[in-house]
Formats: C-alpha cells, sequence, structure tokens
C-alpha cells in the first residue's frame, strides 16, 4: 500500500510498536508481553510462546497472543482492546476444538488475576 506522505491508522486506533526487536500490532499486546517478561524473571511460570497459531475448519486459522507454561498446565492469553463477533467466534472454535480456555484480557493488569484463575482450575479436583 503507498500512502503518499500520509500516515495510514488502523482501523480500530490500534498502534503498532516494538520491544526487544519484536514487533507488536498495538501497545497493548506490547504491555502483556511487558507484564509476561517481569513475572517470568520473577519465576511465576517457567516460559511463554507468542502467536500460537490453531488451525480451524475452513483452512482458517487462528492466532493466540501468548501461551504461559507451567510445570503442570498451560494458559491461554489474547489482548483484546475491542472483541470483535468475528474474533470471539475463532476463539470459541478453538476452546470447542482443541479443549482449552482462552482468558480475554483488556489490560495487562488483568494478566496476573486470569493466571490466577487458571492456577485455581488445575489445582482443583476433577469433577
Amino acid at each position: 500500500m503507498v500512502s503518499y506522505g500520509r500516515v495510514v491508522k488502523h482501523k480500530f486506533g490500534a498502534v503498532k510498536c516494538e520491544r526487544n526487536g519484536i514487533k507488536f500490532p498495538s501497545k497493548l499486546e506490547r504491555a502483556c508481553y511487558d507484564r509476561l517478561m517481569i513475572l517470568e524473571m520473577a519465576g511465576e511460570f517457567k516460559f511463554f510462546l507468542r502467536q500460537i497459531p490453531f488451525d480451524l475448519p475452513g483452512q482458517s486459522i487462528h492466532k493466540i497472543d501468548y501461551c504461559v507454561f507451567y510445570e503442570d498446565y498451560v494458559c491461554f492469553i489474547e489482548a483484546k482492546g475491542r472483541d470483535l463477533p468475528l474474533g470471539k467466534l475463532k476463539r470459541k472454535q478453538v476452546e470447542d476444538i482443541y479443549g482449552i480456555t482462552v482468558n480475554v484480557v483488556k489490560s495487562a493488569n488483568e494478566i496476573d488475576g486470569a493466571l490466577r484463575i487458571e492456577r485455581e482450575k488445575a489445582r482443583s479436583p476433577l469433577t
């Protein structure tokens, strides 16, 4: 796309940014990365991965923003400023097909709560 000197804005106002040589589609996703890096360095979990692809019907792919690995379970996190219907549909498909739960956060501050909820689920006995 040629912009001819004009700044092309994202249709939902997301601002692309970078951290540690990694390009992020939004400041929210970068803030979540920063929070996860702090928690990882503090030893809260083993490690995390970014942009995990899941195959969906119709040769479609949905990428979950973060997968956090603990000793005995994993936690999936998606950073969403605006949670649109198509994203909700794809996330629901991923959850149904792969039997996982995807935690949606609207700010980096919500990551701790999402991780705590998953920890409690992992520790509770199966019913």
